[in-house]
């Protein structure tokens, strides 16, 4: 079989967020690893951050083509041979229409396919049920795709319990946070009146100001960056992590980083549920619940005040975490998809 050449259909911005990007970029990666050509088709649209991460890499991107005729055409234009489509806007029907056209799809979800006729799914969510035809489903935190600086960042073994009298405490809410969780939920971490090294990632300018207007009690310090590569470094050094419960949920397992998640749109929902069931993260609630009860947010603080004056809570959670999420996710996709894209080579010969 020829070199592979790999498209990824994704889109970032400041309302989509990041986390269909990311989640490319770790597949990219290993298709790179692999010896394979990576390009991205999608837009990428005021957050400096994705773009520089796509350059770094080397992975060259072009417009996003829409509808499944323009798909069509540009697959077949670069001689695309797999294309990667994680986008909840993008039509359906792009799916079967490229793999009609003989290009190996896999469609990378979250508890929905939207219709989407692909070779291959892939739905990393933990102890997800997506029904679609046998023999085409990923499935579970086993193949979740992890970034390379997370893989580097991954400890050899979970967290011990190690008491601290002052926690380092690292609160980001996806690349833009574009729902605007950090100020609300940091208001709710500094009313646990716990000492603590703070640090906020704002992912907008607007919520870096209101961020700066807030005044921590005595023994708390709040730091505040904009969004940042260092991520993994700094969540390996907190002592408590809180974040969305997106596509980060499955960095901070594979890290055994002690968390706890806000569920901050719907799409997040089922999965938070089952994250925060099994044990593998504490759970605060969902954001618009949070913003508009002060009984919600007042359980929230009392959660956050346990975690952070136990260091066993937090051991328990990390040892769940990094026992769930081995960080050999985006391997095996890969594994998965190459083998075929030999068997449907095989065919056509």
């Amino acid at each position: 079989m020829n070199t592979p050449r790999v498209g990824l259909r994704c889109d970032a911005g400041p309302q989509r967020g990041v986390g269909h990007l990311v989640r490319c970029l770790a597949l990219g990666e290993e298709f790179l690893s692999r010896g394979a050509r990576v390009q991205m088709f999608g837009t990428v649209a005021g957050v400096d951050w994705a773009a520089d991460q796509l350059a770094a890499r080397g992975i060259p991107r072009h417009p996003g083509p829409e509808t499944p005729e323009e798909l069509v055409e540009t697959v077949r234009r670069h001689e695309v041979d797999v294309l990667v489509l994680d986008s909840y806007e993008l039509d359906p029907a792009a799916a079967g229409a490229v793999r009609a056209a003989a290009v190996v799809t896999l469609a990378i979800v979250d508890g929905d396919t939207r219709g989407q006729d692909a070779d291959l799914y892939l739905d990393q969510n933990f102890d997800t049920d997506l029904v679609v035809p046998a023999g085409r489903l990923l499935a579970g935190s086993a193949y979740a795709l992890l970034r390379g600086e997370v893989l580097a960042a991954r400890p050899a073994a979970a967290r011990p319990a190690v008491p601290v009298d002052r926690p380092t405490v690292l609160a980001f809410f996806g690349g833009t946070d574009a729902a605007g969780a950090a100020p609300l939920l940091t208001e709710v971490l500094l009313s646990t009146g716990r000492p603590m090294a703070l640090t906020v990632v704002a992912g907008r300018p607007d919520l870096a100001d209101r961020l700066a207007r807030l005044v921590p009690a005595p023994g708390q310090t709040l730091t505040v960056l904009p969004p940042t590569g260092r991520l993994p470094d700094l969540i390996a050094a907190a002592d408590l992590v809180v974040s969305a419960a997106g596509t980060s949920t499955w960095e901070l397992c594979c890290l055994g980083a002690p968390s706890a998640l806000v569920c901050v749109v719907d799409n997040q929902r089922e999965s938070y549920h089952r994250v925060v069931a099994a044990g593998l993260a504490a759970g605060l609630g969902d954001l618009p619940t949070l913003v508009a009860d002060p009984t919600a947010r007042a359980a929230a603080a009392r959660t956050l005040d346990a975690l952070l004056g136990s260091a066993q809570r937090r051991a328990a959670l990390s040892q769940r975490a990094w026992s769930a999420v081995d960080g050999r996710g985006r391997a095996r996709v890969v594994d998965a998809v190459l083998d075929t894209l030999r068997r449907s080579v095989e065919r056509l010969c």
